[in-house]
């Protein structure tokens, strides 16, 4: 994914993780991606930025107490206005759970759900771009949003801008994302029994190395290994879940 690409409006240009306990989570995605860390906006709470190989990739925060928000990797869609985005979230069916806020010089957020329930943010950027690097072991290299219905996707159509065209055998089943041209994520409908347990949610995908390794690592640390490794799309996959709880899946990318 181009720079032009990740800051079009719709484009994931950023993925954070709220949870109860930033520094324990800290110390297992450490150990599981090799992560260091720096300070993120203080406006934010105890916020941590994620960085591998001094390049930022992710972020990490508490939990704010009075907020009813899942513990879950969150993708942040560029916008060219989070004040507007959050009129659009509203006018097309979706909901407004947090912001528009600023955070500090780096930019302004909101945190938002689709009309399936699906969570996400999205990010005005100011000094902070969003993830330096993409591509490489410990980022993030594709989000999915996995739904009951597919067709849920011209949301993001209508208040992101983006281009949705169904790409799944049977038209619906499957939508992916467009903007300027190139891929940037995708909409799919999943099993009911996943439903029913996670809800309708987005699934971010960081690179590994060894994805069966990274699967294996992150159940010593106190993890879990919902999905073990297999062939897909993108390579050896594996779905996995931090301490708290949090999904993610792991992808060793074909050479």
């Amino acid at each position: 994914m181009t720079e032009a690409t990740r800051h079009t409006p719709g484009a994931p240009c950023w993925v954070s993780l709220m949870v109860h306990d930033v520094e324990a989570t800290q110390d297992f995605y450490a150990a599981l991606f090799g992560w260091e860390f720096e300070p993120g906006p203080g406006q934010l709470g105890p916020y941590v930025r994620a960085v591998r190989d001094g390049r930022e990739v992710a972020g990490i925060g508490r939990l704010p107490a009075d907020r009813d928000l899942p513990v879950a990797w969150t993708p942040y869609l560029s916008t060219a206005d989070a004040g507007a985005t959050s009129e659009a979230v509203r006018s097309c069916g979706g909901t407004v759970g947090v912001g528009p806020l600023d955070a500090g010089a780096a930019g302004r957020l909101l945190i938002g759900a689709d009309p399936s329930g699906a969570v996400f943010g999205a990010w005005q950027r100011a000094a902070h771009l969003g993830a330096a690097v993409h591509g490489g072991p410990g980022t993030a290299v594709w989000h999915e949003l996995l739904t009951w219905d597919a067709g849920v996707a011209k949301f993001y159509e209508m208040v992101f801008g983006v281009e949705a065209r169904a790409t799944g055998p049977e038209g619906r089943d499957r939508v992916t994302l467009f903007a300027d041209g190139r891929r940037v994520a995708s909409v799919r409908t999943a099993d009911r029994a996943l439903l029913r347990t996670r809800g309708p949610s987005w699934m971010t995908w960081f690179e590994v190395e060894d994805a069966a390794g990274a699967a294996r690592r992150a159940v010593e640390l106190g993890g879990r290994m919902d999905t073990p490794p297999a062939r897909g799309a993108g390579g050896v996959e594996a779905t996995i879940a931090d301490p708290e709880g949090a999904v993610l899946s792991v992808v060793q990318r074909r050479t």
